[in-house]
């Protein structure tokens, strides 16, 4: 199985480049944006954010504010009445572990416990907490979108039975650490661009050999 996720890796990598990481935000500014992010676009959860940390100057003014008059603040990344009140219980179960408005704390700590703490903050999921890990912390671990589980699912490495939240643990189980976050780049671009959740452009992916789910979709004329 390497074998087969490196030779995944180069061919994509060959077609959208190379993905290095870099870090976005501290650890609680990535998780707050996650919470915004979920069921919008990015355009409206950025959106959302930015007007959130325009209106409040700390994380504390945050956690105290109304929580009518946050839901308004970020209104635009949709769900804000869902949202809203989720933010303000995470932040609150963060100071209260803590006595702190900061995650920074978890880069000391080994990423299984890092995973565990963050797993344990109010309606925090293996998702939101994985993109924590990778994307503030350069952690190996996958977050799995829509995307890379798609793709992975189609290609085999998966079952699609499995489920979004299964997966997080199956891939990373796969993808050699030093793989991952190339891997799971490469599986959101290529799910962007070509492996559609309607119409696959499988003609065009240079993976059609190796995916399951184009071999088994093959036309007559493709043969």
């Amino acid at each position: 199985m390497p074998a087969l996720i490196e030779e995944i890796v180069a061919r994509l990598e060959a077609l959208y480049g190379v993905a290095e990481w870099q870090p976005r935000q501290n650890p609680l500014e990535e998780l707050i944006h996650c919470i915004l992010s979920q069921h919008t676009s990015d355009a409206n959860s950025f959106r959302a954010y930015r007007l959130l940390r325009e209106r409040y100057p700390t994380w504390q003014a945050v956690a105290e504010a109304p929580v009518h008059e946050l839901a308004e603040t970020i209104r635009t990344g949709g769900l804000a009445n869902q949202k809203a009140p989720r933010i303000q219980a995470v932040l609150k179960a963060i100071y209260a572990a803590r006595g702190q408005y900061s995650l920074d704390w978890l880069r000391e700590l080994p990423t299984p416990e890092a995973r565990k703490f963050l797993r344990s903050l109010p309606g925090i999921g293996p998702k939101c907490a994985a993109i924590v890990l990778c994307f503030a912390m350069g952690r190996p671990v996958i977050p799995v979108d829509t995307h890379v589980f798609r793709v992975s699912w189609r290609l085999g490495l998966i079952p699609k039975s499995i489920g979004e939240a299964k997966a997080h643990d199956a891939l990373e189980a796969l993808v050699p650490e030093a793989l991952v976050y190339r891997f799971h780049v490469a599986l959101i671009r290529h799910g962007r661009a070509i492996c559609k959740a309607q119409n696959p452009r499988c003609q065009q992916c240079p993976l059609q050999e190796l995916c399951a789910y184009a071999q088994q979709h093959r036309t007559p004329s493709s043969a």
